[in-house]
C-alpha cells in the first residue's frame, strides 16, 4: 500500500524504510533507490515530517550531491525520486529535477578476428555473405543497402545510387553481387527466402518481378545477423548489423 503525505507522525526515515522494504522491488532496484534515499536522509534527517518534503528541498539536495554527475547518473537518481514520490503520494517531488539528455553510446566495430570468423564461415548463405560484406565495405546504413534495386547497381564502378547518396564497395563484395543476382535485371537486390502469401503481398517496388519474392526486411536481416554472431559475442546475445561498419582507420605513414 502506498504511503500518504498527510498522516501525523509520518517521517522521511520511516517512509524510506517502508518504500525500500516492498516485495515487488528486486535487489538491484533496492540498491539503486537506496543510494538516492540515503543521501536525502543524510541531508534532511530521518525525522523530517513527510508532508514538509517539497520539490525545492529535494532539488537542492540533488543539485549539491549530483549536480556535476554524468547525465546517466543524474537521471538514475531523478528516477528514484520520482518513484518514491509517486509511492508516497508526493507526485510533484521531482518537479525541480529536469531529465538530462544522455549521449547515445558509440557502437564499436567488429574486430578483425570476428570479421574473419564471419567471412570464413562454411555455412554462410550467399545472400548474407554479400549483404554483410557490402555493409562492412561501404559503411552505409543498413536500410539504405536493403533499399537497393538491381537497376541501381553499377558493377563496373562498384557503386550504387541510394536516394541522394552513393553506396560504394570494394573487392570483397565485387565477385559476390553477380552471383547473388543470377541474371536478374530488376527488383530488390536482397530478397526474402520465400514468396509472400496472398494477404501479405507488398507493393511492386518491394517485389521481384522475376522470382516473386519480396525485399528482405530490416527486421529479418537483423535477426539473422544476431543469430549468426551469438558464438562471437561473449554475452551470447549476438551483434547488430551496425557493428559491421568499419572502425576508425590508423593514420597513414608519411
Amino acid at each position: 500500500m502506498p504511503a500518504t503525505a498527510g498522516p501525523p507522525g509520518a517521517t522521511l526515515g520511516r517512509a524510506a524504510e517502508d518504500f525500500l522494504g516492498r516485495e515487488d522491488l528486486d535487489a538491484a532496484t533496492v540498491r539503486s533507490y537506496g543510494q538516492t534515499l540515503r543521501r536525502l536522509l543524510l541531508a534532511l534527517g530521518d525525522s523530517t515530517p513527510l508532508p514538509s518534503l517539497t520539490a525545492d528541498r529535494v532539488a537542492r539536495v540533488c543539485a549539491a550531491a549530483w549536480g556535476a554527475a554524468a547525465a546517466r547518473t543524474w537521471n538514475r537518481h531523478r528516477a528514484a525520486v520520482r518513484s518514491f514520490g509517486a509511492w508516497a503520494g508526493l507526485d510533484e517531488l521531482a518537479a525541480g529535477l529536469e531529465r538530462r539528455a544522455e549521449p547515445r553510446p558509440r557502437t564499436s566495430a567488429l574486430g578483425p578476428a570476428q570479421l574473419d570468423a564471419l567471412w570464413n564461415s562454411p555455412d554462410l548463405p550467399l545472400r548474407e555473405q554479400t549483404l554483410w560484406r557490402l555493409l562492412h565495405e561501404s559503411g552505409a546504413a543498413v536500410k539504405a543497402v536493403l533499399s537497393l534495386n538491381v537497376e541501381d547497381l553499377d558493377l563496373l564502378d562498384r557503386r550504387a545510387r541510394a536516394g541522394r547518396t552513393w553506396v560504394n564497395w570494394r573487392s570483397g563484395t565485387a565477385p559476390l553481387l553477380p552471383r547473388l543476382l543470377a541474371g536478374r535485371t530488376r527488383g530488390p537486390v536482397f530478397l526474402s527466402d520465400r514468396r509472400p502469401g496472398p494477404a501479405r503481398t507488398p507493393g511492386p517496388a518491394d517485389l521481384c518481378p522475376d522470382t516473386g519474392r519480396r525485399r528482405l526486411s530490416y527486421e529479418r536481416a537483423e535477426y539473422l545477423f544476431k543469430e549468426a554472431t551469438k558464438p562471437l559475442d561473449p554475452t551470447h546475445r549476438g551483434y547488430t548489423l551496425g557493428r559491421l561498419k568499419p572502425g576508425p582507420q590508423p593514420p597513414r605513414a608519411r
